[in-house]
């Protein structure tokens, strides 16, 4: 089993600079290069008021500078908020000064107040989603220049530099419904699953994944599906009750930022937030608890098929990746990390 990070930057609670959390989170990225984690994904938002990563490219660009073999990834970029041939320079651009390790993870939005601050009416999200990244690939692949007439985008006679290391990096893409999961599969998508379905509704989309592989006689391969887990790992049993409050903070605040300003939030959380946060799902949806019990979670995943997992631990810091890398790793790796 791979292991990868899943998140970004942040400002602390009442905190107001964002030097000081780009500066830890990228040592911690780069220490966690040294304990065996093979990639960070990023995300993108907007107009949130509590300093999550929005030019998730341009960190990528520098962690490219600061490491050496770690993928470098975007989860998502949100492709309707993005001119397209900007996009593509900027994302190939990070391809090459990182000798290829960019994972180009995309998605059509989904944050009620992204919608409202670009002033894009949501019901344009997918065709704009489509349009873009068709002509990031054409932008890619083309080495003559071309025009486009689209219902959002149009220009003349271009040719677009640089180009990237990969032929073409890899898309992924989040997806959780059977039609969405068959489909990028179908169109040579990895896939990104979200941090809340419980192993069991994780191995049904795996199998429909490669399933639908099978049927277009396509290579199922190692790490071309990716989950996404909450870390709450601890040392002793009494404090997980502490941790999974953490979490559910956590969620709530991220659901409440995701709204329009000045307008009453819903009654209950939309989008990715509106799953089963109470405490027995966010164990069967998380990577918690001592050791021996994240082991035994991540077996049950192993088992489900997954082979990749991006940790996303907001609040733990380097020295839970350490322990992390210490006690759980090793049990899928023969050779064990030395920390």
């Amino acid at each position: 089993m791979r292991f990868g990070l899943f998140g970004g930057a942040s400002r602390p609670a009442g905190h107001t600079g964002d030097s000081q959390s780009y500066g830890k989170f990228i040592d911690y990225v780069v220490e966690a290069e040294q304990l065996g984690f093979e990639s960070v994904f990023l995300v993108e938002h907007h107009f949130t008021g509590s300093g999550q990563v929005s030019a998730s490219l341009s960190l990528l660009a520098y962690l490219a500078g600061r490491t050496r073999t770690m993928r470098l990834g975007t989860a998502v970029t949100v492709m309707p908020w993005h001119h397209p041939l900007l996009l593509a320079e900027q994302a190939a651009t990070v391809d090459l000064v990182s000798n290829g390790r960019l994972d180009f993870g995309v998605g059509r939005g989904y944050r009620a107040n992204e919608f409202h601050g670009f002033a894009i009416d949501p019901a344009e999200a997918q065709a704009r989603y489509e349009e873009a990244l068709a002509l990031v690939l054409k932008s890619w692949s083309s080495t003559e220049r071309f025009s486009h007439d689209g219902r959002f985008w149009r220009f003349r006679d271009v040719v677009v530099e640089p180009r990237p290391v990969q032929s073409p990096p890899p898309v992924w893409v989040a997806a959780g419904s059977e039609g969405s999961v068959r489909q990028a599969a179908l169109s040579g998508q990895r896939l990104l699953l979200d941090q809340f379905g419980s192993a069991e509704v994780t191995g049904r989309r795996v199998r429909w994944y490669r399933e639908a592989q099978a049927e277009a006689g396509a290579q199922s391969l190692p790490g071309q599906i990716a989950l996404t887990r909450g870390l709450m790992l601890v040392d002793h049993p009494a404090k997980v009750d502490d941790e999974i409050r953490r979490r559910h903070a956590a969620i709530a605040h991220l659901s409440a930022t995701a709204q329009i300003p000045g307008r009453p939030a819903p009654a209950a959380p939309t989008g990715p937030f509106a799953v089963d946060t109470s405490d027995e799902a966010t164990r069967a949806a998380t990577i918690v608890g001592t050791p021996e019990d994240c082991i035994a979670s991540l077996k049950r995943l192993e088992a489900a098929g997954v082979d990749y997992v991006l940790l996303n631990d907001p609040w733990g810091g380097i020295e839970r990746l350490r322990f992390f890398a210490r006690e759980v790793m090793p049990a899928f790796r023969r050779e064990p990390v030395t920390v």
